[in-house]
Parts: C-alpha cells; structure tokens; sequence
C-alpha cells in the first residue's frame, strides 16, 4: 500500500478534493448561461462581456455574503443540500433589490476534512439556486483547513456579479410621499437571526429532532427550510410595472432595512396588522423571552422583501407575484416629514393566528 504524501499526512487530501469536483459538475453545468466560456477546472472563470453591448449604459452591481451560523443547523440535521439556496438568496437577492440581473456567481466553502459527498450536496444547492434566480455558477473554491476546523466543520460564502441600466437603477431617490410598500412573504427565517434563535432553542434545550406541532414538523427541520430566491420573480415585477425601491429583508429586521431605501424628509409607516407572522416568530419570541423591538431588530418576521412604488402598480405587481406562488399585502405607505432623515415606523398590532 502506498504511502501518504506528506500533504496528506498533514490533513490536505487533494484526491477527495478532485472526487468533489467531479461530482459536482453535473450541478455547475445545469446553472450555465450562453455567456460562460470554458468549464470546470481552470484558475479563473470567464464570463463573454460582448453580451454586455445591447445595453444603453450597462452598469455592473456586486455583492459578497456568507450563510452565517445557518450552518450550524445543516451540519448537525447532516443535510447538506439546502444550504446553498440560503448562500445565493443572500447573495443575488442583494443584488436584485438594485434592478440589476444576476449574470454569475462564484462560491468559497472551507472544510476541516473534504467529504466528497457532502461538499457535491453542498454545491448542488448553490448550483440549482444560481438556476433558480437565472444566474450562472461560474467557479468556486473548496479549501481544507486541518487543524484550524473540525473534521465536520465547513462554511460558505461567495459573491455575485449583475448588471442594470445606469437610469433603472433603483434606490432612494425615486421614492416619494404616497408611495406604498407591498410586502413578499419569506419562507421562514431565511439566514438571518440564527445566532439569537440558537440561543433561545439552545436554553430552552430544545433539541432539533423535537416535534413542534405549531411548526407541523421538527425543530430542525423548520429552522433549515432554505431562504426563498427572489431574483428572477422581482425582475418579472420590475419589467411589468414601476418599482422605485426594493429592500431585502435579512439581517436588521424589517424596518432597519427598509430604512436603508427610504430618502430623507420621507416617513413610511408599516402596520403589523396586515399580517401575522409563521409560528416560528411566535414561538421564538415567546419561548425567549423577547420584546416585540428585539425581534424585530433581528428576525424578518415573514417578510422577504419590501417594495416601494406607486399605488397605481399595486394591482399589476400583485398579478404578478401571484403568478408566481409568492404571496404579498400591501403593509404601509409614505408620507412627506420634511427636515427628518428617511424613517420607518412600526404601528398596531400583529392578527391573531
């Protein structure tokens, strides 16, 4: 039997790393767009710019994320495939609140140990996510860091590169008084908030195969439903009707990131009672202990994203969304408030389940 290299023997097995890849090629070549060029393998991904040349001002949008402590859930349940829809909804759903269109992504995942089968799993999800928002998977990197992780330990992140119009550019300056905001159901808890929910799950040892009848399912399971990818049902809304403004709602909570598109001299006023939060809301503030102010600081309270445009596009933004299964309510509206930064108010009370 032969023996180790000494690089193995350090902890580095480059063959697990070569296994990974080719399991994962199948995954990566799903998400290909007609402007990537080469494969798998080289020590850069391209991307064909000349498909940049119908644009009046093409302006490129970026942006960089990571899962979080989400994967604290995946790696204990030991599911591995959902992960990545959490990492590219951060990632393109960052993106898209601009206007712009996600045209490729590229990820970073760090191991203690390289699992081949669970770093394909992992890289299936990012790939069939980048699919799902119409964004291709243009490379990546697998690093295994012995000694510095656990065998089992591992984390993602990666970036994301698109492209808008310099004059569709979407933001702050467009919104204006009377404008409403129509609010997009979340999926749960999407990536956000997970170092304040384990806590809370944590000391109330509550274990993640606990049956949560509020939840119709597992503690784990509810807390690992993956972030709903928003990107290519937004560029639907932004194409069919007039969007001044989109906020993504993830770590801050609602009105902190709404706050972040609102421009000064603008209050938005956002009413809880047009609608009532997923039970994992409830039963995390209750279980925990938690004021209504610090869950709103940290969860999205089931709210994935926040529009703001004109009451005139309500109905055709509406049409549209449900067209595509995602279910949205109008939740507040703007009024002038001169000499005051941009402010967004929480009033009344949430409805009873």
């Amino acid at each position: 039997m032969a023996e180790p290299n000494a690089y193995a023997a350090a902890g580095v097995d480059i063959e697990a790393g070569e296994r990974a890849v080719e399991l994962m090629k199948g995954a990566v070549a799903a998400s290909r767009r007609p402007e990537v060029m080469g494969g798998l393998g080289g020590f850069a991904g391209f991307f064909d710019a000349s498909a940049l040349a119908g644009y009046r001002h093409p302006v490129l949008a970026t942006s960089t994320d990571g899962v979080g402590t989400k994967v604290a859930i995946a790696q204990a349940m030991g599911v591995y495939d959902t992960i990545g829809w959490d990492l590219i909804g951060m990632l393109v759903d960052d993106l898209v609140v601009t206007g712009a269109e996600p045209l490729f992504v590229t990820d970073y995942i760090a191991c203690g140990k390289v699992h081949p089968e669970r770093i394909a799993a992992i890289v299936g999800g990012i790939a069939a996510a980048c699919t799902a928002a119409g964004a291709a998977l243009l490379g990546g990197e697998t690093a295994e860091h012995p000694g510095l992780l656990g065998i089992d330990d591992f984390d993602v992140a990666g970036a994301t590169t698109g492209v808008v119009e310099a004059d569709a550019i979407l933001g702050p300056e467009r919104v204006v008084a009377d404008d409403v905001v129509l609010a997009l159901a979340s999926s749960g808890l999407h990536s956000n908030g997970y170092s304040l929910v384990r806590k809370v799950f944590g000391d109330a040892s509550w274990n993640l195969a606990r049956d949560v009848p509020e939840f119709g399912r597992s503690l784990g399971e509810e807390l690992l439903i993956p972030t709903r990818v928003y990107a290519k049902d937004l560029l639907a809304v932004i194409a069919a009707c007039e969007v001044h403004a989109i906020s993504h709602i993830t770590g801050g909570g609602l009105a902190n990131n709404l706050a972040r598109v609102i421009p000064e001299g603008i209050t938005v006023e956002l009413d809880r009672s047009t609608w009532t939060p997923p039970a994992v809301f409830a039963v995390t503030q209750q279980l925990g202990g938690l004021s209504q102010a610090d869950v709103e600081a940290t969860l999205n309270q089931g709210v994935g994203m926040a529009l703001v445009l004109p009451q005139s596009s309500v109905q055709t933004a509406q049409e549209v969304l449900d067209g595509l299964g995602i279910a949205s309510w109008v939740m507040g509206a703007a009024r002038t408030t001169p000499g005051i930064p941009g402010t967004v108010q929480m009033v009344g009370s949430h409805t009873a389940v």
